[in-house]
C-alpha cells in the first residue's frame, strides 16, 4: 500500500508548479516556442532541479524522493497538462523511462538511477516504440547480442519523448533470452539521436528517433541482470503510466473548456452573453464537462486502487486513458467551436491545446489498442462468470442514493451483460469491429458506475481530501445523472445496432432482456439537469 504525499504537501506542490510555469512559460513564450517547434529544455531542467523539484514526487523515499503515489501523480500530471502538455510530456518521459528500473531493476540499479533522478534531476527517455512495430512491443527488431563483458545493441527506436535531450535512456531490445531492458547513457559510442520530429502538437516536447549502431553496453546495464523479462516489466506499469496520460487528457480538456467558459461569459451576441444561451452551453460546454468528470471518477477510483496495492490494473488503466483522452480531445475540439473564429487563431490558445491533447489518444497505446484491451479482458470475464460479471457489478449500485443516477448506471451495466451474451450466442466477437465497439461501450458503462460512487461519496462527505473538489455534492450528483443516462442509451441503442448489424438477416438476436425502453424512460429530467450544471459552471447556482 502506498500512502503517498499528505494533502498539504500535494497542495503546495500543485501551487508551486502553477507559479513556476506561469513565470517560466507565459502564454507569449508558449506560442513562440510552439511556432518555432522548440522544446524549452532549460525550463524542463529547472523544473527537475532546485527551482521546483517536481521529479521528487515521482521517486520513492528510499531513493531520496518524496514517494508520491498514483493519486498524487494523477493530480500533478493533470496540473502539468493544464499549463502545457508538451512540457508535461517531457517531465513524464523521465518517469516512464525509469519505470523499467523501478519495477525490474536490482537494488543497486535503483539506487544509482532513481537516486540520480532525485538528486541531479537527470532526464530519461523510454526507448520502446519502433518504426515498424508501433504499439506491438513483441515485434522487436532492435537486438542486443551478447559479447565479452556485455552486449552490442543494434536497431532503431521511433517517437521517443526526450529522445535528443535525455541524459539516459531505457531501451527494449531482443536478447537470446527474449525482450530485455537496458540502460544507456547519452554520449555512448554508436548511440545517436535524429533531429526532433516536426509534430502536429506538443511542439514544446522533444521527440526524436534513436539509433543504435553496434553500441556496447556492459552486462550491468541489463535491467534486473536477467534476460527475457522486458515485456513483463513493461506490462507491470501500463496501468500506472496510462493513468498519467489519462490525467493529461483531463488537464488539456478542462483547460480548453475553462477558456471557453470564460470567453462565453464575456462574449455578447444578440444582446446577451453566450453563456445565457442554452443552445450554446448545452452543446459546447455541459456535455464535455459531464464526460470529463466521468473520466475523472474512473481515474480517481483506479488511482486509489493502485495505491491500495491492488496491482497494476492494466485494464482499468486502459479504460481511464481511453475515456480521458477521447473526452479531452472532444472537449478541446468543442472549445474551438465555442470561440467561433477566434478559436481558430493562435492567440486564443485553444487551437494549440487541441493540437496538443490530440496526442493523448495515440501515445501510450492508441484508442483502438485500448478498445481491444478493454474488450478482450471483459469478454473473458463475461465468459468465466457465465454472463454474471456486469450484473454483479450493477448490484451494489442499488444501495447508492437515488439522486446519483445509480439506478440508471446499473441499467447501463445490466445492458452490457445482455449485449455481451448476445454476442456470445451469435459468435459475433469474431468480427474485430464488434469487439472494438464493445470496448467503447464497456468503458462508458464502468465509468457510469464510478461516477455514481463518486457522487455518493460527495453526498455523504467521504470523498478523499486529495480528490478534486471543484463541484459540490448536488452538482456532482446532477453530473452523474446526466452521464448515466448517456451511458444507458449508448449501450442499449449502439449495442443493439452492432448485434443486429453483425447477424444474418434471418437470425433472431438474443436481446429479449435488453431494457431499451427503460433506458429511454430514464432520460426524463435530462434537460433540467443540464440547466443546473450550466448554472453551476457560470456561478448562477451555488452548488
Amino acid at each position: 500500500m502506498t500512502s503517498g504525499l499528505d494533502l498539504s504537501t500535494l497542495e503546495l506542490m500543485l501551487e508551486a508548479l502553477s507559479d513556476f510555469m506561469t513565470d517560466a512559460l507565459p502564454e507569449e513564450r508558449q506560442l513562440a516556442l510552439d511556432r518555432d517547434d522548440v522544446c524549452p529544455e532549460d525550463t524542463v531542467r529547472r523544473m527537475c532541479g532546485d527551482d521546483l523539484g517536481v521529479q521528487l514526487a515521482f521517486v520513492p523515499e528510499e531513493y531520496d524522493g518524496m514517494g508520491g503515489g498514483a493519486f498524487d501523480s494523477y493530480r500533478i500530471c493533470e496540473r502539468l497538462a493544464r499549463l502545457d502538455l508538451g512540457v508535461a510530456t517531457s517531465v513524464f518521459a523521465t518517469f516512464l523511462g525509469s519505470d523499467p528500473i523501478l519495477f525490474g531493476g536490482t537494488e543497486e540499479q535503483k539506487e544509482r538511477w532513481l537516486g540520480r533522478i532525485a538528486k541531479e534531476g537527470i532526464l530519461f527517455a523510454y526507448g520502446a516504440t519502433e518504426p515498424e512495430a508501433g504499439s506491438d512491443l513483441g515485434a522487436l527488431r532492435t537486438t542486443a547480442r551478447p559479447v565479452e563483458g556485455g552486449y552490442r545493441i543494434n536497431g532503431r527506436k521511433q517517437w521517443i519523448s526526450n529522445g535528443s535531450i535525455a541524459d539516459a535512456c531505457s531501451v527494449l531490445a531482443l536478447t537470446p533470452g527474449g525482450p530485455s531492458w537496458f540502460v544507456l547513457e547519452r554520449g555512448t559510442e554508436g548511440f545517436t539521436a535524429a533531429p526532433p520530429e516536426d509534430k502536429h502538437g506538443i511542439r514544446l516536447s522533444n521527440t526524436a528517433a534513436l539509433y543504435f549502431d553496434d553500441v556496447f553496453v556492459p552486462s550491468e546495464s541489463l535491467v534486473g541482470l536477467a534476460e527475457g523479462n522486458g515485456l513483463t516489466q513493461a506490462q507491470n506499469v501500463f496501468g500506472y503510466t496510462r493513468l498519467m496520460v489519462a490525467a493529461f487528457g483531463l488537464g488539456g480538456g478542462w483547460e480548453a473548456v475553462d477558456r471557453a467558459i470564460r470567453y462565453s461569459a464575456d462574449r455578447v451576441q444578440g444582446g446577451a452573453p453566450l453563456a445565457a444561451k442554452q443552445g450554446y452551453t448545452h452543446k459546447l460546454i455541459v456535455p464535455h464537462v459531464v464526460r470529463l468528470e466521468a473520466a475523472r471518477a474512473f481515474v480517481e477510483e483506479c488511482a486509489t486502487r493502485i495505491d491500495a496495492g491492488e496491482g497494476s490494473l492494466n485494464t482499468e488503466g486502459a479504460i481511464a486513458k481511453y475515456l480521458a483522452s477521447e473526452f479531452g480531445n472532444a472537449a478541446a475540439e468543442a472549445a474551438i467551436q465555442a470561440h467561433g473564429g477566434y478559436g481558430y487563431t493562435k492567440a486564443y490558445l485553444v487551437e494549440k491545446i487541441k493540437r496538443d491533447v490530440r496526442i493523448t489518444t495515440i501515445y501510450e497505446g492508441t484508442s483502438e489498442i485500448l478498445e481491444m484491451t478493454i474488450a478482450r479482458d471483459r469478454w473473458q470475464q463475461h465468459l468465466k462468470t457465465r454472463g454474471a460479471y456486469f450484473t454483479d457489478a450493477a448490484a451494489p449500485l442499488a444501495a447508492l442514493p437515488a439522486e446519483t443516477g445509480a439506478a440508471t448506471a446499473a441499467l447501463a451495466l445490466q445492458s452490457l451483460a445482455v449485449i455481451l451474451e448476445a454476442c456470445r450466442a451469435g459468435r459475433l466477437t469474431r468480427n474485430q469491429h464488434v469487439l472494438l465497439r464493445l470496448g467503447e461501450l464497456i468503458a462508458y458503462g464502468e465509468a457510469a458506475g464510478s461516477l455514481a460512487r463518486r457522487a455518493a461519496a460527495a453526498l455523504d462527505g467521504t470523498l478523499p481530501g486529495k480528490a478534486d473538489h471543484r463541484f459540490g455534492p448536488a452538482a456532482l450528483a446532477a453530473i452523474s445523472r446526466v452521464f448515466a443516462r448517456e451511458a444507458a442509451m449508448k449501450i442499449t441503442e449502439e449495442g443493439a445496432r452492432w448485434v443486429l448489424g453483425a447477424l444474418p438477416p434471418d437470425s433472431v438476436p438474443a436481446l429479449g432482456r435488453l431494457r431499451a425502453q427503460d433506458a429511454r424512460a430514464a432520460q426524463h429530467g435530462l434537460l433540467p439537469d443540464m440547466d443546473l450544471i450550466a448554472d453551476v459552471l457560470y456561478g448562477r447556482a451555488g452548488l
